[in-house]
């Protein structure tokens, strides 16, 4: 068996904790031993046109208005033209800052952020989640509140970067948010904050379930499953795992999560550009290896929560409930460059245990069944509103809690 790469899987909504993804999306991630370095007199097969690249620096050098050029912003700027130039959108560059918040992120720390993952709608940014511990959480946002201004400045047809850069700053600030929330307008003052948040919420539900829900695989991850399932598993009559909303993160946080529930054999499979097949097997620790399961998706499971679900689903262990999900098959690796930033690099493409992929397709619930907003799902931050509007987790309890 071939070492397991830790690879990163996700698909970011943007986020708002800002945070999260820090937008777009991202994948199954990996973090190298080394960064190739290309030697002179070995250029690679086909090159770059360098004297071109070149001509321009030197027409910039002799004849732009400023003579004061950043040529470190030069060079990344370049970089990213090429990454954008390989047309997939899973491969990106990422600055020295971007990449310091997109290792916090996976940390679970959030600086001078609010708390809040943000999708768009006719052109506004709408919340599509809070989270647990977050100053958005302790001043009232709720799901599916549109923000329409940010302290004063119209929000409509702001790019994912503005709408980022004017909700994030300095700890202990405020920022202001006016938000459409069922025909009223509110303001909501938002003190932005440097915390923790979990990824792994649980709450035994009155039917004797135990609910789970992964928010993003993260550093973390695997300690806190495995902490609820300890505290929750004894005398539960099934589980419920969400995975909504949830973009991915490490994939080996995604054999862990697998491993829980599956006793032996294969989780999924990687396959790199010499096509060789490199499958990963469950770790062996399955606490809940015989409790009914059922897994909750919709269009924003993706890349390694699409790895839970989808080896669940082939390996008959678990019924899939919700809507189609995002279908994000590939793995990326992370390369640090000598700028500080990051080159976030597709690598890879992985397949169910069964050999399918599901890039570009999704996945197919055993049990179609639909939301009508965001507002109804159940939310274990506040369980105290209760799942009856939750038709999709309603269903899973249907499916697995014996009658």
């Amino acid at each position: 068996m071939i070492p397991l790469r830790r690879g990163l899987l996700g698909l970011g909504a943007l986020v708002v904790l800002l945070a999260a993804f820090i937008a777009g999306i991202y994948v199954d991630q990996s973090y190298p031993g080394y960064v190739p370095v290309l030697r002179l007199g070995a250029p690679p097969r086909a090159q770059l046109d360098r004297a071109t690249t070149d001509q321009a620096l030197r027409v910039i050098q002799a004849n732009y208005y400023d003579p004061h050029v950043n040529y470190a912003k030069l060079s990344s700027g370049s970089v990213r033209g090429i990454v954008q130039a390989l047309g997939d959108p899973y491969t990106q560059y990422l600055s020295p800052d971007e990449y310091r918040a997109q290792l916090d992120q996976y940390a679970g720390k959030h600086s001078g952020m609010v708390g809040i993952v943000v999708n768009f709608k006719d052109g506004y940014p709408v919340v599509s989640g809070v989270l647990p511990n977050s100053p958005a959480l302790h001043a009232g946002l709720k799901t599916d509140d549109v923000i329409v201004r940010i302290n004063g400045t119209d929000t409509r047809n702001l790019s994912q970067d503005q709408t980022a850069t004017l909700i994030r700053g300095p700890s202990g600030s405020t920022v202001t948010l006016r938000v459409s929330r069922s025909g009223t307008q509110l303001d909501i003052p938002v003190t932005r904050a440097n915390f923790q948040s979990p990824t792994v919420q649980s709450v035994r539900l009155e039917d004797g379930a135990l609910y789970i829900r992964i928010y993003q695989f993260g550093e973390t991850t695997q300690t806190e499953f495995d902490d609820q399932l300890r505290a929750g598993l004894p005398g539960a009559k099934a589980v419920v795992l969400d995975l909504r909303d949830d973009g991915g993160g490490f994939v080996d946080k995604a054999r862990a999560v697998i491993s829980r529930f599956v006793s032996s054999g294969e989780a999924f499979e990687q396959r790199g550009r010499d096509g060789q097949v490199e499958k990963t097997y469950v770790d062996g620790n399955h606490p809940a290896g015989g409790v009914p399961l059922a897994v909750l998706v919709n269009e924003n499971t993706a890349s390694a929560s699409e790895i839970v679900s989808g080896a669940l689903q082939a390996r008959s262990r678990a019924q899939l409930v919700g809507t189609k999900t995002f279908g994000k098959g590939s793995v990326q690796m992370d390369y640090q460059l000598s700028d500080g930033g990051d080159l976030h690099l597709t690598v890879a493409h992985w397949f169910l245990p069964n050999g399918q992929s599901i890039d570009k397709q999704g996945l197919t619930p055993n049990v179609a069944v639909s939301l009508p907003d965001r507002q109804s799902m159940f939310d274990p931050v506040l369980p105290a509103r209760g799942h009856a509007a939750d038709a999709q987790l309603n269903r899973a309890l249907a499916l697995v809690v014996p009658q």
